[in-house]
């Protein structure tokens, strides 16, 4: 009888907490899903739509004209040039501040992993300190050191100044990294004859992809949406788009274009949306090898 009526694994029923957690996650998505939904159908209409007050309904029919004057029509004071200068001075700003930032943390965190005298752990909760003291405290140091190396309102200067400030957390993060890889490994290859910087370069840096993914979403978002030190160290021929929406946003010929506004706001932030979008698996797997420890 019990093999013409097998027992099969019993249905899964919701508990009471995973009805909970599931509410929770639901309403969680909607909460921060809302003002992107409102931006994105307010930029699709026209600004009569708009008048109609009716912020969630979808547009009548899809206009993408505000979203061609937010890119190369849109005024910042006298001058109506849209966003796209801003774009391509933001990844002037940030491609090569991310890659430089990176690239000299990686080797200050191979460095120090091997740096393990008494006290070490105190240096590093103190670095990481540093790293976390607001930035606004050295903006006026920054601007007269910058000015006397003929670096103030220029890219390179703005670089600068976010390589600085990147590289304590950038550091931390690599060099926990390392610490967790086996140090019999480095040994090994000493006897085989490598240095300090084949090392670094076959096999340690190809062990941290992960880390390096993390590393570069956390500068490229934080160098990305930044917007005081454009503003500060670039220049009025530099300015980051972040500078550049805020301009768009608070300068008023007549009617104002919420439309466009809208529109300019999600051009700003689609990149580092769309690389948190396609490098998601990347960064939780540098997150879970490493990138919270230590």
């Amino acid at each position: 009888m019990a093999a013409l009526h097998p027992r099969g694994p019993k249905p899964s029923r919701l508990t009471a907490g995973q009805i909970g957690l599931y509410t929770f996650l639901i309403l969680s998505a909607l909460f921060f899903l809302l003002p992107l939904y409102t931006m994105l159908v307010t930029s699709l209409k026209t600004m009569e739509e708009i008048r109609q007050g009716r912020i969630f309904a979808l547009p009548d029919s899809i206009d993408f004209g505000a979203w061609k004057t937010a890119w190369s029509g849109a005024c910042m004071g006298t001058q109506c040039l849209g966003v796209r200068i801003g774009f391509w001075n933001s990844v002037k700003i940030t491609v090569p501040a991310v890659a430089i930032s990176v690239f000299i943390g990686a080797i200050n965190g191979y460095a120090l992993s091997f740096w393990r005298p008494r006290g070490s752990n105190l240096l590093f909760g103190l670095l990481m300190a540093g790293g976390l003291i607001p930035y606004q405290i050295f903006l006026y140091p920054l601007v007269r050191l910058l000015a006397n190396l003929s670096l103030y309102n220029s890219v390179a200067g703005v670089v600068l100044v976010h390589v600085i400030f990147g590289l304590p957390l950038v550091t931390l993060l690599f060099r926990n990294y390392f610490v967790a890889i086996p140090e019999e490994l480095c040994k090994a290859a000493r006897v085989d004859g490598a240095g300090f910087w084949r090392i670094f370069f076959e096999i340690m840096l190809p062990m941290a992809v992960p880390m390096i993914v993390v590393a570069s979403i956390f500068q490229f978002t934080g160098i990305w949406n930044d917007f005081l030190i454009g503003l500060v160290f670039a220049g009025r021929d530099n300015l980051p788009m972040t500078v550049q929406l805020n301009n768009i946003v608070n300068t008023t010929m007549g009617e104002r274009a919420y439309n466009v506004n809208m529109a300019a706001t999600i051009l700003t932030a689609v990149v580092p949306l769309a690389i948190y979008f396609f490098s998601g698996r990347w960064f939780l797997r540098g997150v879970a090898a490493g990138a919270v420890k230590g």
